[in-house]
């Protein structure tokens, strides 16, 4: 059997693995974020998770616990996905801040849409400017997060140590000429 550098399926479940770490940590840091804003705010937490999975999928959590947990469960679930986009951004060799951009934009756009749909969060026309910053926020933190450890995870792949080698091999060369 003869591995070939060039193996995109292989790309694809890297950049895919490397997306879900990356959304596990994404989360994270958001979760943190909206923790200490909550203290400082004194806002309650948003039960946006569960009006989606009431109004998609018909569940009803039946104690305050129950919705809660379903909640976390969801909001874990939601954000790790969303690291498979940041992986799949990542595959059309976009990195930095560029890639965190469009994932921030990709995140951030779906819930501007989504949410108001599902009578989960009011249209952002209907927002008072705080709240909007405080989403903003949130969603920055979860993409910038995202992004650097993304970014941290791929930077060892192959590819890119073949590319470094040939620019230095260019550099020899170049030196060589002088």
């Amino acid at each position: 059997m003869k591995l070939h550098e060039d193996n995109t399926l292989g790309a694809l479940g890297s950049a895919i693995g490397k997306g879900l770490l990356a959304g596990i940590a994404a989360t994270a840091a958001m979760t943190l974020s909206q923790m200490i804003e909550m203290k400082i705010t004194k806002r309650e937490a948003s039960d946006a998770p569960v009006k989606v999975a009431e109004d998609t999928a018909g569940v009803k959590p039946a104690t305050k616990q129950d919705k809660q947990q379903l909640s976390q469960e969801l909001h874990w679930s939601y954000g790790t996905a969303w690291g498979v986009a940041r992986g799949l951004i990542g595959l059309t060799g976009l990195k930095g801040l560029p890639a965190t951009l469009v994932h921030f934009g990709a995140v951030w756009g779906t819930a501007l849409i989504m949410l108001p749909k599902h009578d989960a969060a009011k249209p952002i026309t209907e927002q008072k400017p705080q709240e909007i910053a405080i989403d903003v926020l949130h969603h920055g933190i979860y993409a910038i997060t995202a992004g650097l450890v993304y970014d941290a995870l791929d930077a060892g792949s192959r590819r890119e140590r073949k590319v470094k080698k040939i620019l230095a091999s260019l550099k020899g060369l170049k030196r060589n000429f002088k």
